[in-house]
């Protein structure tokens, strides 16, 4: 008789797991699944058992979708620290052996203060086994082409091959880009040259500014709603408002990370799977684009290398034009404190995202689909009329507006308008594993609350709360006001009304509470 217990017991990797937890999820019967991928019923009970854990590796993207076991490794803070090493240097298309990751490993295991760590030819291929890692050889010549320099050839072969089939299966309303950018928020015109060139990696300039996340899709009829991140979890001027024109969130540099991106990716692949849309997103390859979560209702697609410059729509005007007219509604309020002699206050926070919400929310469909046009990615044409308008966005009209502040704010001859909204494009915008200041700033408690609780500097003046009673008489004071003025469009006064239906609302919720308070009392 055969010996049972001889039988080799069969190993299943990560990703033949997933498609047995994936196809009981489609609506087959487990003992048809388990038949179709050879397993036992115990076995797929197993499987479904464990798809918690199975979701968790694919989200954070621990483990390569070959492995067969989910063990940690020994020294697991270094091998997350090399693995977020490796993404970064991978997105940029530098060829990485297998010596230079050992290398690295035994740098950061001393900047981690592991002095018995030894970065062994062992622990290298089980390194590689841990993360679906394959060091193949890359031809110099063609690496040495993408990191040289744009070439036209290459943008023409995307154009023609890659988007093509990015693209195949959606409409212009379903494709999307999604980018970030830096913001000194407090940036005053007469110090332009000052900031001009500033990185900012940390130190007193991360109190000045924020990175703010924008997407919006090929057509211009959809634009989300932006992420802000700023230094301060718990600024004082947003206490007590719980309804803010974007998403915001903090950590200590103000910078993008791999968590803050992720967890915005999966509450848009919650919306989409709620509207029963699929959309594919385009992104870059910035350090905090690397590590994806598992998404059922967005197709993730990356812009070449080196190559965003000309081919990412946001960066083709449509980020320019939101600061553009964000520095134009500064530039505004600095004349308004001039004129009425008040002291020029800083910026807070609480202004500033609503201010770049206000000039996300600005930017003309024209110009979203202009920049989306010259990125060469849908072929969608314009209007003469459409083009005449994108164009003039924004106005002569600022320029007028500058020359005024830069005469009364003594600003340099050598300022313009365009270098005052162009001096924080360099800003970094996500963290990168690359030396020894950055591995410390990815400590454990970089995204806690002690860092940057409260807004740093002088105590802010306390602003008395405003009752729902102010905030009517307010709109009828507006309206008021506008009766006195020529030419006002309708669609102003349309606004105030429903600013005014909005708060009467308010005020009916109120009472109905009060008076159902009232006679429960009784």
């Amino acid at each position: 008789m055969a010996n049972k217990g001889n039988k080799k017991r069969r190993q299943f990797s990560l990703e033949e797991k997933m498609k047995v937890v994936e196809a009981v999820d489609s609506g087959k019967r487990k003992g048809d699944v388990a038949k179709e991928f050879g397993i036992t019923p115990s076995t797929l009970s197993t499987f479904l058992k464990d798809r918690a854990k199975f979701e968790e590796k694919v989200r954070e993207a621990s483990v390569g979708p070959q492995r067969k076991r989910m063990r940690n490794a020994l020294y697991d803070d270094i091998d997350k620290a090399v693995f977020a090493w490796f993404q970064e240097i991978h997105a940029k298309n530098i060829l990485v052996t297998g010596s230079v990751i050992r290398k690295k490993a035994l740098n950061l295991a001393n900047m981690l203060g592991y002095d018995n760590f030894q970065a062994s030819v062992g622990w290298l291929n089980r390194f590689r086994d841990r993360h679906g890692i394959a060091l193949k050889s890359e031809c110099r010549e063609d690496n040495d082409r993408l990191i040289s320099g744009l070439g036209i050839d290459k943008v023409n072969e995307w154009h023609a091959g890659e988007i093509i089939k990015l693209t195949a299966d959606y409409s212009p309303d379903d494709i999307f880009n999604a980018d970030e950018t830096g913001v000194f928020f407090q940036l005053l015109p007469q110090h332009t040259l000052d900031a001009k060139g500033d990185h900012c990696r940390g130190g007193k300039k991360a109190k000045q500014r924020l990175t703010a996340l924008f997407c919006c899709n090929a057509s211009g009829t959809e634009k989300m709603r932006p992420l802000i991140v700023g230094r301060s979890a718990n600024p004082r001027c947003l206490k007590n408002m719980p309804s803010l024109p974007c998403d915001y969130r903090a950590n200590q540099w103000a910078w993008m990370t791999p968590d803050l991106f992720n967890e915005w990716l999966v509450q848009v692949d919650a919306r989409m799977k709620q509207a029963g849309r699929r959309i594919l997103l385009l992104i870059d390859n910035c350090s905090a684009h690397n590590m994806l979560p598992r998404l059922e209702r967005i197709q993730v697609g990356y812009l070449p290398s080196n190559y965003t410059a000309v081919l990412q729509p946001l960066n083709l005007g449509i980020i320019h034009t939101v600061k553009e007219l964000y520095r134009s509604h500064l530039l505004k309020q600095i004349l308004l404190k001039l004129h009425s002699s008040e002291d020029q206050e800083k910026m807070d926070i609480r202004q500033a995202i609503d201010m770049v919400a206000v000039a996300w929310w600005s930017v003309k469909r024209s110009t979203v689909v202009r920049c989306w046009q010259k990125a060469g990615i849908i072929p969608m044409e314009l209007t003469d009329s459409d083009t005449e308008a994108a164009a003039s966005e924004p106005d002569t009209a600022i320029e007028k507006l500058w020359h005024s502040v830069a005469v009364a704010a003594c600003v340099p001859n050598e300022v313009n308008f365009q270098d005052f909204v162009t001096v924080d494009d360099d800003l970094i915008i996500s963290q990168e594993l690359m030396d020894a200041e950055d591995i410390q700033g990815a400590g454990p408690g970089e995204d806690s609350d002690e860092a940057g609780s409260e807004d740093e500097g002088e105590a802010l003046p306390q602003q008395s709360k405003i009752t729902i009673t102010e905030a009517i008489a307010s709109v009828q004071k507006l309206r008021q006001f506008l009766s006195t003025c020529v030419g006002v469009p309708d669609a102003i006064f349309g606004q105030l009304s429903g600013i005014d239906e909005y708060l009467m609302r308010r005020v009916t919720q109120t009472l109905d509470s009060e008076i159902t308070d009232f006679l429960q009392t009784k």
